[in-house]
């Protein structure tokens, strides 16, 4: 399945995975990159530009694929900005294949010669957005490409609230750069129907969890088996940084704090980095806010990263000829 992604990137299958704090880490990163698809390697997992360059250097040794690093520039009381800065120097310096930005444009964060700057590196730039507006300004800034990422997706989703099924296809008739669809997609059905809507390649993150190589911890990916796609909500809502996250105890009392308009004070403790970064390892499934998406609602089983894209491939071909046959069946 060759797009316009795939030979942007130099990877087999039209698939990436999205940024994941705790979890999307050389092991995972690897073995999506090594499976065909764009394996992601996430910044905010490092406390340093040279941690994150020593994480560089362990993906390279576990593969030879293309590989993109998630630079996410949002509010965060760990990340400083001068750490923001030392992780995009560092993607540069080693020549990482692709910058997968989240939260604020690039050049309006870092200024507007980090772009050129990363060009002149040979690093391709996607920003994951989630309105028309956005998506318009990366492509005439110099994006390569971009991801319409929908409201369904886990994580922080814009507060325009637009479902992938609208974005994808508003995004795709107004930019001339490819399109990466996220947000519900899990499966070659949901692929197909990214491609169908006019998208090129598609994101996922919260079915790279339910695999065998993620870090996560046997019980979360049990869980993720086991909810449906109703088991997900959205909150900090209030101190607008809205999040979508499995419904748990945590959760739960986030969302008391905010019905009561609590304070932001009371609210950031709950979301401590520190809470989720034990979560995944220890298996507390109530203990942290644990960002997934409504696609856990077609997540069946745990696989490998490769069977996984294997047979979402297939199966998306599968799926679009179906679609044709039962067109030429209706007509005749």
């Amino acid at each position: 399945m060759k797009t316009r992604i795939t030979e942007l990137f130099g990877i087999q299958h039209p698939i990436m995975c999205g940024g994941m704090m705790w979890l999307a880490k050389p092991e995972l990163c690897a073995a999506i990159s090594n499976a065909g698809g764009l394996g992601n390697l996430t910044a905010g997992n490092y406390e340093s530009g040279s941690d994150l360059g020593k994480a560089i250097d362990k993906t390279r040794q576990l593969t030879n694929k293309p590989f993109c690093v998630n630079v996410t520039f949002m509010p965060s009381v760990r990340i400083t900005k001068a750490l923001h800065e030392e992780y995009f120097q560092v993607c540069c310096e080693q020549k990482v294949a692709a910058i997968e930005v989240s939260g604020a444009p690039l050049d309006k964060y870092l200024g507007p010669d980090s772009v050129r700057q990363a060009n002149e590196a040979g690093v391709k730039l996607i920003h994951k957005l989630g309105s028309v507006k956005h998506a318009r300004h990366a492509a005439e800034v110099g994006y390569d490409a971009v991801i319409a990422a929908g409201f369904e997706e886990g994580g922080h989703p814009l507060d325009d609230d637009v479902t992938t099924m609208i974005l994808t296809p508003r995004i795709c008739e107004s930019v001339n750069v490819p399109v990466i669809s996220a947000g519900g997609m899990v499966d070659g059905r949901s692929m197909a129907a990214a491609m169908v809507l006019g998208a090129e390649g598609i994101m996922m993150a919260s079915r790279f969890i339910a695999t065998t190589e993620c870090l996560a911890h046997p019980r979360i990916k049990e869980e993720l088996v086991r909810r449906q796609e109703n088991d997900t909500t959205l909150i900090c809502k209030t101190i607008d940084l809205q999040m979508r996250a499995l419904r748990n105890e945590l959760v739960s009392n986030v969302l008391e704090v905010e019905a009561r308009h609590g304070s932001i004070e009371e609210i950031i403790p709950l979301m401590s980095g520190e809470r989720s970064q034990k979560a995944w390892e220890n298996g507390d499934v109530d203990g942290a806010p644990l960002a997934v998406g409504q696609s856990i609602g077609l997540i069946k089983e745990i696989v490998s990263c490769r069977e996984l894209l294997d047979t979402i491939v297939r199966e998306a071909e599968e799926t679009l000829a179906n679609v044709q046959r039962r067109l030429q069946g209706a007509v005749s």
